[in-house]
Formats: structure tokens, C-alpha cells, sequence
């Protein structure tokens, strides 16, 4: 193998499917042949110029499956041929940070798909320690969400949610659905969901949601009333603008915290009433990406079929077509996530 189809996002908003040479690997290296690679988020916040734009020219893609086409001499526990998912997130392991599983506070953390090369070509490689073997008939689409189960698996576990605690999700795009689903996995109680698109309101409705506001100015009303006058225990703001982390501060109860997920811009802040944080105990916990054990447990929640993932799965684009999926995904309110096809 020398050459390969990769799509290379050159600046914002333009990718170029390109001929470009396949990954060396090393000796502790895996080589992954890509079947499919989901489009997140974030790949649509660097797609953008919201993120990593400092990392451009780069081949995005992080929600990627396919199986193993080479490893390296040092590799002994996987073999070629198996279906895989990988985690995405490359400490130097042996850190403070990397040592308690906060490898994104690594001063040499790196990120496939975002800050090295990534999943939206033929074939990708990553450390082999990272490497998770599933099923061997495990379905690629299938497995592409993993990452994103992920991280949920991770947000729900720095949020602490205990069974019969109430949570706010702010915002039901693919990953606020993801929360949903997760905090009824949990235990949480009631399940309040923010969201002012009726389609994506349905579908929050549909995937568990005990209450959907689609008129922000009622929510803290709704909150009040459903959680004893008190306010939620925790709100998890899954979009990431200001404006919404603002409200959030506004619907938890005194002692509650508020779960910071969503991405916003490197300029965005947020004002603090600092007497108030003080006094009610409130809190922030940031969580972003799904590492380490928090894969494993996404890959068995996955295969044991504890996600409805009918709503994600179905849309797809050829790898030739990347452009247009990057384009047409915000006009399809109806698909919570496209996916790029790229094994043939």
C-alpha cells in the first residue's frame, strides 16, 4: 500500500479529496482500514473555524470503525482482521494526569482526528494500546458510535448522577440525546429537556425524556415545578453558547452543578455570581471526550443494546461526497448523525 483517499480539510469550509500516502506505523502502531466515520460536533466546529484551526490543513474524523489491516512488530494481543473501534486520545502515559485517566490534561496530549491525522481517509493509524476489539460481527455503523456513547459514559460519571436526581439537558441535538438516554441508564429523575426544534423536541420525547420545553423563557418555571420549588440537581448544557450556560445557572437547585459539555468559542465567557456560587454551593464540572475504561463501557452498552440508536444510524455519505455531508448536516434536523462510508 503506498497511497490512499483521505479528505483533507484544507482551510474552513473547504475539504479536497486527495491521493495522499498511507500511515507509517511503528512497532507498538496499529493501522486501522476505515469502514465508517461518523461527523461530530467538533468535526463540525473545526469544519467551521470555531476549533483547531491552528491544526489546519488536517484529515478530521474521530468517530471511526473498521478493522485491522497491519500492526507492528511489538504487537501481540491484536490481530489482523479483527473489527475495531479505538480511543482517540494519546497521552504520554505515564503522567499524573495520564495515571488517573485525565489524559486530555497531558502536556503531550494529542487527538486523532483533531490535532493528527484522523478517520475520514482509507485507512488511519493509532497506538495499538488504544486499539478495543469488538465483536466479529459486530455492524460498522454500529460501532462508529462508540466514541460518542463515550463520551456521555464519561460526562455522566464526572456529573456524579445518582438514581432519583433530577437533570436539565440543555439542547437535543445527537449528543443531548445521547444524554437522555444515559440518564435514564442512570437512574436520574425527572429528565427535563430544553430544546426549541419541535423535530428534535420529538425525538427527545422519544428517547426518554420526561419533560421537553421548547420555549426556553418557561423553562426554570417547568424546572421549579417539577423538582419541588428547588431547581435541578444537575444541568448538562450540551450546545455551548454563553447564552445557555448562563441560563443553566438558573435552573439548579442551591448545592446543584451544572455539567459543561458543550464546545464554546476560545473567546466565550461566562459571568459568575460569585456571592451567589458562594453561598448555594453551586459548581461547574467540565467533560468533553470519552477515554480509556469510559470505551470499554460504551462498546458493552452498545453491544447489549442499551442505546436507541435508530434515530442515528440510516444517513450516510460516500467519502467523494464529504463536502456535501458537511453541508447538508445542518439542514437535517430529522439525522442525528451522518456518517462518511469509506470501505469499499
Amino acid at each position: 500500500m503506498q497511497s490512499m483517499k483521505a479528505a483533507v480539510l484544507v482551510e474552513p469550509h473547504t475539504f479536497e479529496v486527495r491521493d495522499v500516502s498511507v500511515p507509517a506505523i511503528g512497532p507498538s502502531d496499529a493501522l486501522i482500514k476505515v469502514e465508517r466515520c461518523g461527523i461530530c460536533g467538533t468535526d463540525m466546529h473545526m469544519f467551521n473555524g470555531h476549533y483547531a484551526a491552528d491544526k489546519l490543513p488536517i484529515i478530521p474524523g474521530h468517530e471511526f470503525s473498521g478493522t485491522i489491516a497491519a500492526l507492528g512488530g511489538e504487537v501481540t494481543h491484536l490481530k489482523t482482521g479483527m473489527r475495531v473501534v479505538a480511543d482517540i486520545n494519546i497521552g504520554c502515559g505515564n503522567c499524573f494526569y495520564c495515571r488517573r485517566n485525565e489524559i486530555l490534561n497531558c502536556t503531550e496530549m494529542r487527538q486523532v482526528g483533531i490535532s493528527r491525522d484522523g478517520g475520514f481517509a482509507e485507512y488511519v493509524s493509532v497506538p495499538a494500546r488504544l486499539v478495543i476489539a469488538a465483536a466479529p460481527d459486530a455492524e460498522f455503523d454500529l460501532l462508529a458510535l462508540v466514541e460518542p456513547v463515550a463520551c456521555v459514559v464519561r460526562a455522566a460519571r464526572k456529573a456524579d448522577v445518582r438514581f432519583g436526581q433530577s437533570v436539565v439537558i440543555i439542547g437535543a441535538g445527537p449528543i443531548g440525546n445521547l444524554h437522555i438516554q444515559m440518564m435514564r441508564l442512570v437512574g436520574a429523575a425527572p429528565i427535563i429537556v430544553v430544546e426549541p426544534s419541535l423535530q428534535r423536541a420529538e425525538m427527545a420525547r422519544q428517547a426518554g425524556a420526561d419533560a421537553v420545553v421548547t420555549d426556553p423563557v418557561t423553562a426554570r418555571d417547568t424546572v421549579l415545578a417539577m423538582t419541588g420549588g428547588r431547581g435541578a440537581d444537575v444541568v448538562i448544557e450540551s450546545v455551548g453558547l454563553p447564552k445557555l450556560y448562563q441560563q443553566a445557572l438558573t435552573l439548579i437547585r442551591p448545592g446543584g452543578h451544572i455539567a459543561a459539555f458543550g464546545i464554546a468559542g476560545v473567546a466565550d465567557t461566562l459571568p459568575l455570581p460569585l456571592l451567589d456560587t458562594v453561598l448555594r454551593e453551586y459548581s461547574i464540572k467540565g467533560s468533553v471526550a470519552g477515554m480509556g475504561e469510559d470505551m470499554h463501557d460504551a462498546l458493552t452498552l452498545l453491544t447489549h443494546g442499551r442505546f436507541d440508536l435508530r434515530a442515528f444510524r440510516g444517513v450516510s455519505y460516500r467519502l467523494a461526497d464529504i463536502q456535501q455531508a458537511f453541508e447538508d448536516l445542518p439542514k437535517r434536523p430529522d439525522a442525528l448523525k451522518i456518517q462518511i462510508e469509506i470501505g469499499q
